[in-house]
């Protein structure tokens, strides 16, 4: 006779590629075509990475929310790529993906492969990543957050 432990699903775990952001938690000051600050911390379970945004950006004063993982639609398997949405005080509704490898975070607009990104690398303490958003028509802006906390 089987016992209900036995007949229950195992418990889904974050993936390593969700891990991999970890270095992402805490608090930034950013400066460069955008100044403020971004806190990113994990969602109850782990499961997803919020990151709240607090920034000026063209004399626009932003507030937001980004969330961050895997696509797991109803009755599905998740999605491979990290993806996210971005809500602002503006209305806004933004999709990303991310993707880190070794010490580079890229950030797509939209799918992997778009024309706009985001690439960064981290310093090798990991309190600082330096980078670009790059837009097309050769439009974009450096980029520098610093873990203040």
């Amino acid at each position: 006779m089987s016992t209900n432990a036995e007949n229950q699903s195992p418990m889904p775990k974050p993936s390593e590629k969700l891990i991999a952001l970890q270095r992402l938690i805490g608090r930034w000051q950013v400066t460069g075509g955008v100044d403020g600050t971004v806190t990113y911390r994990w969602m109850e379970g782990g499961f997803f990475l919020i990151q709240d945004v607090d920034l000026i950006q063209n004399g626009v004063h932003i507030l937001g929310m980004e969330i961050i993982g895997h696509l797991r639609p109803f009755g599905e398997p998740e999605s491979p790529a990290l993806m996210s949405r971005f809500y602002d005080n503006q209305g806004n509704t933004l999709d990303y993906e991310y993707e880190i490898s070794g010490d580079d975070l890229t950030i797509w607009a939209g799918a992997k492969g778009s024309p706009a990104y985001f690439k960064g690398t981290f310093s090798q303490n990991g309190r600082i990543n330096q980078g670009s958003w790059v837009y097309p028509g050769g439009y974009g802006y450096e980029s520098t957050m610093t873990k203040i906390e």
